[in-house]
Formats: C-alpha cells, sequence, structure tokens
C-alpha cells in the first residue's frame, strides 16, 4: 500500500510548484501525494506555468491569496509557504498522512512576514519538543550537521561533550549504520592543540557515544579538508560535520541534484528538496526535480534500491 505523503508547497514564488506539476505522475507510482494549496493559488500558479492541472491532483486547501510575483521575496508568499507547513505538520500529527515532504521555502521571506523560525528544522524542533537532526545527502553520502543555521562565531561555544554525545546517540538510534566519520571543528583537526584544542571534546564525546553502544560507530575527528577525498569515501559514506558549510559545501559539490534533507529525531518523518526556491528560473519550467522524487522515494525505501 502506498503511503500518504503531505506536500508541504514551499514559496509560490519560486520553483516548488513547478516541480510538484513536473514531478507528479512519477512520485504517484511512490505514494498517494496531498499538496497543501488551496485551488485559486493552484490555478494561478498553472496559469503562469502554462500547464493544466493533473487530474488527480489531491490537494489540502491551505487558506490565502495572494499574487504570485515569480522571484520575488515577499511576505505574501512567506506566510503562505508557513501556512502551508503547518497544515502538512497538523495532518501528520492526526495520523492523516505518513510522511510530509517540503518544497523550498525562503528564510528572507518569512523574516518579512514575522515568522519567528529560520527554516523548517527550527519550526518542527520547537513544534515537537525535541532536539531535530538535519541530515543530507543520498545513498552515496549522507551528512548530518551538529550545529545547523547559526553565525560561525557561534560554532566553537556550541561545541559541548556532553551535548555533542547525545546528538551521536540520537544520530544512531535514529540512522543506524555502521563507520560514521565524525569532522573535526579547526584546520588539520587542531594539530594536537596547536590549532585549537576543541578536538578534546570531540574525542571525548566519540569514546562516549562508542562506550553505551559497546561497538565502534563513530570515527575521527577527521581532518576537514581531506575527508571527503576519493580515498576516504571508499571507507566512509556517512559524515557528522560540525558546522553547516563545512558539510554541505562537499556535498553540494558532489551531489547537488540528487541530495535530499531529512529531519531525523521527530516523531513523524519529514523529507525535503536539498535545494533553495530559485528565484532566478522562476516559472521557467526549467527546474530539475530529482532531489524532490528522491525525497519521496526515500520514505518508502525506494531511494536504496537499485
Amino acid at each position: 500500500m502506498l503511503p500518504k505523503i503531505a506536500i508541504s508547497i514551499g514559496d509560490l514564488n519560486g520553483v516548488g510548484i513547478e516541480i510538484a506539476f513536473k514531478a507528479h505522475e512519477e512520485i504517484s507510482q511512490y505514494c498517494k501525494p496531498i499538496y497543501c494549496i488551496n485551488e485559486t493559488m493552484l490555478s494561478q500558479a498553472a496559469q503562469l506555468l502554462h500547464v493544466n492541472i493533473p487530474h488527480d491532483f489531491n490537494i489540502y486547501p491551505t487558506q490565502g491569496e495572494f499574487e504570485i510575483k515569480k522571484g520575488s521575496v515577499t511576505k505574501e508568499s512567506g506566510l503562505y509557504s508557513y501556512h502551508s507547513f503547518l497544515d502538512a505538520i497538523n495532518l501528520a500529527k492526526e495520523k492523516k498522512v505518513d510522511a510530509i515532504t517540503t518544497l523550498p521555502i525562503h528564510k528572507e521571506a518569512w523574516a518579512k512576514a514575522e515568522i519567528n523560525y529560520k527554516g523548517h528544522t527550527d519550526m518542527l524542533r520547537d513544534i515537537f519538543q525535541k532536539d531535530a537532526i538535519m541530515m543530507l545527502g543520498c545513498p552515496k553520502m549522507f551528512v548530518a550537521l551538529y550545529t545547523e543555521h547559526i553565525p560561525l562565531k557561534e560554532v566553537i561555544p556550541s561545541i559541548e561533550e556532553k551535548r555533542l554525545t547525545q546528538f551521536f546517540i540520537d544520530f544512531y538510534n535514529n540512522f543506524p549504520r555502521k563507520n560514521i566519520a565524525v569532522l573535526g571543528v579547526n584546520p588539520h583537526a587542531g594539530d594536537n592543540g596547536v590549532l585549537g584544542d576543541e578536538e578534546k571534546k570531540i574525542i571525548k564525546a566519540i569514546k562516549n557515544a562508542n562506550d553505551f553502544f559497546q561497538k565502534e560507530i563513530f570515527h575521527g575527528p577527521f581532518v576537514p579538508d581531506v575527508a571527503f577525498t576519493p580515498k576516504m569515501r571508499e571507507n566512509y559514506s556517512i559524515y557528522i560535520a560540525m558546522y553547516h558549510d563545512q558539510g554541505l559545501t562537499p556535498l553540494k559539490a558532489l551531489y547537488f541534484d540528487e541530495s535530499i534533507n531529512i529531519s531525523l529525531n521527530l516523531p513523524i518523518l519529514r523529507t525535503s528538496v536539498d535545494h533553495g526556491t530559485a528565484f532566478d528560473i522562476a516559472y521557467k519550467y526549467t527546474a530539475n526535480s530529482t532531489s524532490y522524487i528522491n525525497a519521496i522515494k526515500f520514505i518508502n525505501g525506494e531511494l536504496f534500491k537499485k
């Protein structure tokens, strides 16, 4: 039986709705999608894209109407994307769907709409009062982020042995895999304290987590600038990065089109595309839908089938 998935429609000024139309037939092989958008906004987007709405395009009518301004940052589109996501969350909480897949929002549009979250994961963390873990990637390589959307100056103070140990434990409990590579935070992983001593805390947290599970799961900390070389990737496909760009720069350089975003350590399953609103190509019908299709396929296990 195919899972029911609520699709949060994202920022309607961007490429999300185009991707939803373009991939609808294919994802319907893997799930029963329910799109959180009302008929008025759906018709407006279809007219701008010059496409017909599929006859089996099932919707949950997220309330609100505004003029779509393709490629623009507006508070109206930000607010609508927020309500679409909230509707998807409520459908999951009420067990009316099995999971959520989100199309891209724009953080500045959320800020203009005075939404007090930086993004999807922050909102999920607050609603469920759980330490949601952001993991991105594809079967060739996944990267989990210890810290996410915070300034770089706040990363170092965030590296605490107890907190990092719990992060490792939560990560493995939600995504049990062998041979997980943990990155250091300083150049050369600190060079034994010459370039920083935060790695001492990382080493202790790795030992704590391995002792907790009574097996060698986490390895490192590895020197960040060589951790993603072909030689390393022969032995490791799961990484934990200490901060956002450290992990996502190599991931997106290698697997941008096919990567997805997954929220772990929550009572619901949420996957997402691993790209933004792409305002520069909005409504040109040139957006790549691979990440979206993979986000759907992850939910029912199809992504890992050869």
